[in-house]
């Protein structure tokens, strides 16, 4: 019997501290995606607006499902947006604050660490 890989895909949330922007993206690492952001290692919109802290997020197994669900988003309104948010997050707290020790410019995810 042949075993496929299961793929996962993430359509996810950000926003600044004072919660006056809101990012709409999708990656097939969530982890390594959000740590890029907070550390501003990609230049664009999150790096200028300051965007790093991960608010929302849904899993995917199939990459077209996250692309169309994220375009879906990011058509929305802020109050739609702010609503859906609102279902997992309710206080809007960073979901990925302990993702990396207490200094994430400086620690790199531990998948992205070499074993040893």
């Amino acid at each position: 019997m042949r075993q496929t890989n299961v793929h996962q895909y993430y359509v996810y949330m950000l926003t600044n501290r004072w919660k006056t922007v809101l990012y709409t993206g999708v990656t097939n690492s969530l982890e390594t995606r959000v740590w890029q952001h907070k550390t501003h290692a990609i230049p664009g919109f999150t790096k200028r607006y300051n965007c790093d802290s991960l608010v929302y997020y849904e899993i995917y197994e199939q990459i077209e499902q996250a692309i169309a669900r994220e375009k879906q988003i990011k058509a929305w309104s802020r109050v739609k947006k702010e609503k859906l948010i609102n279902t997992m997050n309710p206080q809007w707290t960073d979901l990925a604050a302990d993702w990396y020790g207490s200094d994430s410019t400086k620690r790199i995810p531990r998948r992205l660490r070499g074993s040893g």
